[in-house]
């Protein structure tokens, strides 16, 4: 899972063959097939198992077999609907404010970067693979990202509408900057080629965010 991974992320889809993967492995090329039966199939099984959210098939169920149509934009969307559905973003919108908006808001971005980190690997790999994937670009680009996005930009109109927070711009901006800051330290910097330094741990890293953005987002009344 991790050489196919590394090498998927990489290279991309198209350019990746199943040579590529037995030459990170050291093995012949054949040898993949005793676990996966073609590429399509293994990457689905990265996608799947690389971060340990699921584990993977045993001894006797392999070689994973080949996709049918579509099957691997259904298992995104099914791994992003069940994410959305346990966000702290979710559960705000969806009852009453019973806390500060600063502790809201912090727990909101906390639990976003740990679900982000969680599922490092399968983020970067399919952010890497579905330009070149029609069915999965649009589970990716359009369900995932854009709907985190408008979700947002929702709960921030909504608390900015009582005055607990203050935009600096324009909704859907701010919130893009929420996502995309939390999903660069949580995901992409940890393939940085210019990367020397170890980065904090993930709470460390999640608790540091939150009070940076937190901070400049809500108004003095949102904090009481």
């Amino acid at each position: 899972m991790s050489a196919a991974a590394e090498t998927f992320i990489a290279h991309g889809f198209q350019r990746t063959q199943m040579q590529d993967v037995a030459d990170a492995l050291g093995v012949a090329k054949g040898t993949l097939y005793g676990y996966v039966e073609n590429k399509a199939a293994l990457l689905a099984a990265v996608v799947r198992y690389a971060d340990g959210v699921e584990q993977p098939p045993g001894l006797s169920e392999l070689p994973v077999p080949a996709l049918a149509a579509g099957e691997l934009a259904a298992l995104v969307t099914e791994r992003l609907g069940r994410e959305v559905a346990e966000l702290r973003l979710v559960k705000a919108m969806a009852g009453r404010r019973r806390q500060p908006v600063a502790d809201e808001l912090t727990g909101i971005i906390t639990d976003l970067y740990q679900r982000l980190a969680r599922h490092r690997v399968s983020i970067k790999l399919v952010d890497r693979c579905a330009p070149e994937l029609p069915e999965l670009g649009e589970v990716w680009f359009g369900t995932g990202r854009s709907g985190l996005v408008s979700a947002l930009t929702d709960y921030l109109a909504r608390r900015a509408a009582t005055g607990v927070v203050r935009l600096p711009g324009p909704g859907p901006v701010v919130a893009r900057t929420i996502l995309e800051t939390c999903v660069l330290w949580a995901v992409h910097l940890h393939w940085d080629p210019a990367g020397d330094r170890e980065l904090p741990p993930p709470d460390t890293m999640a608790a540091t965010l939150a009070g940076l953005l937190t901070h400049g987002l809500v108004s003095t009344r949102g904090r009481t």
